[in-house]
This record gives structure tokens, sequence and C-alpha cells, in this order.
């Protein structure tokens, strides 16, 4: 039985999304639990999580800025605050246990749920952890790993190998590919479809890749259902405006149950989340690592597919010059794309959802 739980972390959709699906699998099991999320001030965890239905409250706590920035010499003073904050917010809370899932804001609540003797989880997406759970790895309770091998930076006993919270209505996708495509009326149910993703924010380089093969969209009778992020869609509608028809734009897709079930080729950046739902999806990836985060993780949250035939990885760099290339040799080898998908399908874990809440309901106090 849970009565009490925090839940903190944010800052991007792939640390925000695992925690409202954990909340959700808690309030499911016990619909009179109070679930509290934590997060940062600013950030947008404090937009999406209110609007799933659940209360959250903000530590002033920030990250460390790569270049030169004033506002660096502020951080010891906004963690001491934040980590103030949390001891008041777990004291006035009384939880029985504090789930972090990444983020700024999962440091100092954890760190101090630890220090309180609060039953701690740490809910770790990448194949390669960020500094701030693996400084938290020596105090928390337990952690739930997306991916095995990760002996080497947590303590062993502590790991429990879950895989990572996907959306509900992607663990089992039933949609025929007629009612699929017509949740996109442009698209033409008899062309082959590219899917391609670049996050909630969009990707520069996915964005230049689509654009450097506009014109051979036609000739090899595909179509491109491209998300292309909030930041770049209006310049983007308007460079492609005289393209061609064979480019579906969006800044956001709703309905991603539909928009995988009409893709026949995936290019996707590989952030954990992204990977965990490809991996229930099942087709052939194309993934493309982003260089801008820490520690390069991406690339090896991708490689844990390319080792095991799983996925195409292209780097970075070349993108522009050889996604595009690379999907439509996919879709001219039935073979390749039926052994990718295979592979990628073989290493989902659908139920992860439920066995992160077992390993919640195991440690509470």
């Amino acid at each position: 039985m849970l009565n009490k739980v925090i839940i903190s972390g944010g800052g991007t959709g792939g640390h925000i999304f695992p925690a409202i699906a954990i909340a959700n699998e808690i309030r499911a099991r016990y619909p009179k639990a109070e679930i509290l999320f934590v997060g940062a001030i600013g950030k947008m965890e404090m937009e999406k999580v209110p609007a799933a239905g659940y209360h959250i409250v903000g530590l002033p706590i920030a990250g460390l800025k790569r270049s030169l920035s004033l506002s660096n010499f502020a951080l010891p003073f906004k963690l001491i605050d934040s980590l103030l904050k949390a001891r008041k917010i777990i004291r006035d809370f009384k939880p029985e246990v504090v789930i972090g899932v990444g983020g700024y804001a999962s440091g100092p609540i954890l760190k101090m749920a630890s220090r309180m003797n609060v039953p701690t989880v740490v809910q770790e997406q990448n194949s390669f952890p960020g500094k701030t759970n693996r400084w938290l790895s020596k105090s928390v309770t337990a952690i739930c790993t997306a991916y095995e091998g990760l002996e080497s930076v947590f303590p062993a006993e502590k790991i429990r190998f879950t895989g990572n919270p996907v959306r509900q209505e992607l663990k089992s996708i039933a949609l025929s590919k007629a009612d699929a495509f017509a949740c996109f009326p442009e698209l033409d149910p008899g062309k082959k479809t590219i899917l391609v993703m670049g996050g909630s924010l969009g990707a520069r380089t996915l964005n230049e890749s689509v654009l450097f093969a506009a014109d051979d969209y036609q000739n090899e009778n595909v179509q491109i259902l491209w998300q292309c992020g909030k930041y770049y869609f209006e310049t983007l509608k308007n460079e492609t405006k005289t393209k061609n028809s064979a480019i579906l734009l969006t800044d956001f897709i709703a309905r991603m149950d539909a928009a995988y079930t009409v893709a026949d080729v995936i290019v996707s950046r590989a952030g954990a989340l992204s990977i965990s739902e490809l991996c229930l999806v099942g087709k052939p990836v194309i993934l493309v690592p982003s260089p801008n985060v820490s520690e390069d993780h991406q690339t090896k949250n991708a490689m844990a597919l390319v080792k095991n035939d799983a996925a195409i990885l292209i780097k970075d760099d070349v993108a522009k010059e050889q996604v595009m290339k690379a999907a439509f040799d996919l879709l001219k080898s039935a073979e390749k794309s039926e052994q990718l998908g295979v592979r990628i399908k073989a290493m989902a874990k659908p139920d992860a959802t439920a066995d992160i809440a077992d390993v919640i309901e195991k440690v509470k106090r």
C-alpha cells in the first residue's frame, strides 16, 4: 500500500513523461495515494505535470552553464536554498518514498530524503548515467535501470533492471494502417512513409537532413512525416512551401501511435525515452545521436542497439548527406528492414512501468 509519494525531476520530456507514467501506475494501483511532484522553477515540468493532473512545487535549482556565465556564481547558493526547501517539503508532506527520474530537481530532494532516512528510488533512463545519479547512487535505496551492465557505475546490489516507462498508449498499438492514415489525411496510403522525429524542441541536424533530400522524395515515391519541433516550425513552413507535396511538416504529433503505425522507416535522435518507445514499436530505425548532450550519452544509448544489430547509427556530422539516403536504402530492402524490426522489438521492456512500481512498493517505509 502506498499513501504518500514524491516524484522529482524534469527539464526535458525524456524525464517528465516517465515520471508521469510512474505516477499514473501508482494512482491506478492506489487511487487514494497522494502524489507530489518536485521540479525546477522555470522548467517545462512546471507546466506539463499540472496538465497531467498532478500538483507540483518548484525548487530554485539550476544547472551549470558550459560557457562562462555570471549565473554560475549563484549556483552554490541555489543548491543550498534548494536543499533547505527540499527538507521542508519532506517534513511537511511526510512521503513514504521519494523517486527521482533525473533533471536538476532530483539531486536536492533525493539527497535530503536519504539524509532523513526516507526510502529513495532513482530511475536511470540512459545507458551511461549522468553525474547527478552517479552522485546519488551511494545513498539511495534502489536504482531502476533501462540498460544492463551498469555495475561499473552503480552499486550492483541496488540495481533493478526494469526498462524505461513509456506512454500507456504505446504499450500495445492496435491501430490498423487505414485508421492510422486517417489521422494524417494529407498522407498517401499508397506511398512508403519515413517518420522523422526531432523531439518536442526539434533537432537542427535532422531538419537539415530532410531539406537536403527534399528534391528526391518524388523520385523515390516516398513521403515524409516530419516532426520538426516548435523552434523550427515557422521557418521550415516557409522553406517547404515551395518544395513538394511529399512532405507533411508538423511541430508536434499528438497521435504518436498513428505516426508509428504509418511509418515504414523511422529516423530519430537517440534519447532514452525515444529508444524505449521505438523498441516497443518494432520498426526499422536510423538513430542520429545528438552531440550536444552531457558525456555523449545518446551515442551510448544508440550503441546498445547497434551492437545487437537492432538499429542503424549515423553520426551527427555526416547526417545531412547520409540519413535520408540510408532511409531510402532501407525502404528498398525488405529483408534488412524486417531484420532490424525483429531485433529492436526483442529489446523491448513493455512492463517497465509496472516493474518500477513494484520496486517502489518494496522499498517504501
